[in-house]
């Protein structure tokens, strides 16, 4: 019996001790997190775009000594309004969808879908967007959270599942990106005649 009223006596003293600390515990946590509920973080935005892959359509590859490399000169200013493309090739066999040699322009059932830019160009980019467009498009699939559906490969649906923080940082990195003119194509309807 005693041993039971000691055991439970410390024990309950642990958890006072233990919930007397959490407090601190979580100010600690919450102080080395990237962001605030209120302050988007540049930081964690640019973390976000380096480890969710959005140069891999959104920055055109150039041919590197070792191969295809992102031209981080053009980083994350989409298709090169520059390159030129014919038409795709039609889909064969199992393969349905082809890309272009720069990973920015992709072509399968959906049409011909173009890499955005996603500097903050106010008349090629996301210059003229506010935070609240583009949380609706991760959100949604709509352009600007309204408009036309975006087109693969852009995995909306999975950027959807950030919290709101994490697409307020995405949108205050590309932001803070300097401005670049590239004014990407037009996504091509699969109707249309293509080029």
């Amino acid at each position: 019996m005693t041993f039971r009223s000691t055991h439970t006596v410390l024990g309950a003293s642990i958890l006072a001790f233990g919930l007397a600390l959490a407090p601190a515990a979580v100010r600690v946590t919450a102080s080395s997190d990237f962001t605030t509920a209120s302050t988007p973080s540049i930081e964690h935005g640019a973390y976000l775009v380096r480890t969710m892959g959005c140069n891999d359509c959104h920055t055109p590859l150039k041919m590197g000594p070792k191969g295809p490399e992102p031209d981080m000169t053009r980083a994350l200013t989409g298709h090169p309004a520059d390159v030129t493309l014919p038409p795709p090739p039609p889909p064969q066999g199992p393969w349905i969808s082809s890309s272009s040699a720069t990973n920015t322009a992709f072509a399968g059932p959906w049409g011909v879908s173009f890499a955005a830019n996603l500097t903050p160009d106010k008349e090629t980019g996301l210059g003229d967007w506010t935070e609240e467009m583009f949380i609706k498009t991760m959100r949604t699939g709509l352009h600007q959270g309204k408009g036309r559906k975006v087109l693969p490969p852009m995995p909306y649906f999975m950027l959807g599942a950030l919290t709101d923080p994490d697409i307020k940082d995405l949108f205050a990195y590309l932001q803070s990106l300097p401005a670049v003119h590239n004014r990407v194509p037009a996504p091509v309807d699969p109707e249309e005649k293509l080029f």
